[in-house]
């Protein structure tokens, strides 16, 4: 491993979890000389992949990120394969629709098809939710290794924090391919949502409704139109199969 590079990249995901960061701030969470943290920030900031702020001390990731984010984007099979169905999906149901891939412990969110109403809605690419609180990520738990008791943090009352719980609660996923969510990650937001596999039989992304709590259980027509969308999306992908069941 390169030094300077792991560097920069930790300071890189150190702006993205806290926004804003001064220099010290940033030495103290990397463990690293202020003087350190300012060379490597300053290599950065040139590129444009890190700005510092007007009239402040502060740092936050600069445009040079969105621009490497869109080519990522751009170039993920799966998100191109899902533009088309999310949006039948959102114009069916009226729901927030959204795309995700594992990352960590994490779902990070690669396509947001805004519900059909018109409404105003602020854009969710790029941002993450915790996997074992999200519809989206227990629809892919569910086909992988099982994540570890200390990732199990509380985001409110109803999230599953327990491993034996979140285990059993896996368990009709794994059969049928769809996972729910109740106010586990946000109170008045819940979810269902559906595996997506590639033509090895690989679990690689999630789609997913997003419904408001008042409006919760979703209907069985919602439930189906997540079905069908995870089900096409996969057949685009190459998967013989849906769901695939894991071999466990």
């Amino acid at each position: 491993m390169i030094q300077s590079v792991d560097r920069a990249v930790r300071i890189l995901f150190a702006l993205q979890g806290a926004r804003r960061m001064t220099l010290s701030e940033l030495a103290a969470e990397l463990g690293l000389a202020a003087t350190t943290v300012h060379g490597i920030v300053r290599t950065l900031a040139a590129h444009g992949v890190v700005v510092q702020e007007h009239g402040g001390g502060r740092y936050q990731l600069g445009p040079a990120v969105l621009r490497l984010g869109n080519v990522y984007l751009d170039t993920l099979d799966l998100r191109a394969r899902a533009l088309t169905w999310s949006h039948e999906l959102a114009r069916t149901t009226g729901l927030t629709v959204r795309v995700g891939v594992l990352f960590g412990d994490n779902v990070v969110i690669i396509h947001h098809e805004p519900r059909p109403d018109g409404s105003r809605q602020m854009p969710e690419v790029g941002i993450e939710i915790p996997s074992h609180a999200s519809a989206l990520g227990k629809a892919m738990l569910a086909f992988v290794a099982p994540l570890e008791a200390a990732t199990l943090r509380s985001m409110t009352g109803e999230t599953i924090t327990s491993p034996e719980a979140f285990r059993e609660h896996l368990s009709p996923v794994a059969t049928s391919g769809i996972a729910y969510e109740c106010d586990e990650a946000v109170l008045g937001e819940s979810c269902v949502a559906g595996a997506i596999f590639d033509r090895t039989g690989t679990v690689v992304g999630a789609v997913g409704a997003v419904i408001p709590t008042p409006d919760w259980p979703p209907s069985d027509a919602t439930v189906d139109a997540v079905r069908t969308t995870a089900r096409t999306i996969s057949r685009e992908l190459g998967s013989a199969r849906w769901p695939v069941t894991p071999d466990r």
